[in-house]
């Protein structure tokens, strides 16, 4: 064994409070043990004409939002395709992080979380060698967004207005 290995790793639960930097200070992630790559939050991506990435960490809807716009030159790209089959173009971009007190720098990729619960999604490449997952730990306490409350007494009496409602209203 080596002396990384005996090294005792800070234990996480299956959400934490991070810090990224001085721009965001106790943000809730959700930490996700099947994901492999983390993601935040980010509104306004977009590339300008010298190929510098702009975009704004979080959306307008966020306590975290201020508005500021950042500017990459060090960004990467990559294809990401849904559990749907969908493929999507990720930037990718990295921020000085904090998480449980530990300093870490963590590879991004900047989506639009505004419909998730955890505007941060940390996954295990960041994970990996540096933190214990304990999902027996309490979640942190954050308000999560309310999910679809689905009415299954219109499903089983119209199949097709269910379908209009839910699922067509979420495909646009």
């Amino acid at each position: 064994m080596s002396s990384k290995e005996n090294e005792t790793l800070p234990v996480i639960g299956p959400s934490e409070y991070i810090s990224i930097g001085k721009r965001a200070i106790n943000v809730p992630a959700k930490i996700d043990t099947g994901a492999e790559a983390s993601a935040i939050w980010a509104s306004k991506i977009k590339i300008d004409k010298n190929g510098v990435l702009k975009f704004s960490l979080f959306g307008e809807g966020s306590p975290f939002y201020n508005g500021k716009i950042y500017k990459r030159t060090d960004y990467k790209v990559i294809a990401v395709r849904s559990a749907m089959g969908q493929e999507q173009i990720r930037y990718r971009v990295y921020f000085p992080v904090k998480i449980k007190g530990r300093r870490i720098r963590v590879l991004f990729s900047l989506a639009d979380r505004s419909k998730n619960s955890f505007p941060v999604l940390i996954g295990k490449r960041t994970l990996q060698g540096k933190f214990l997952v304990d999902v027996s730990l309490p979640d942190i306490e954050y308000e999560i967004k309310p999910k679809t409350k689905l009415d299954l007494k219109t499903f089983k009496e119209n199949p097709h207005r269910f379908h209009k409602r839910y699922v067509k209203k979420g495909e646009k």
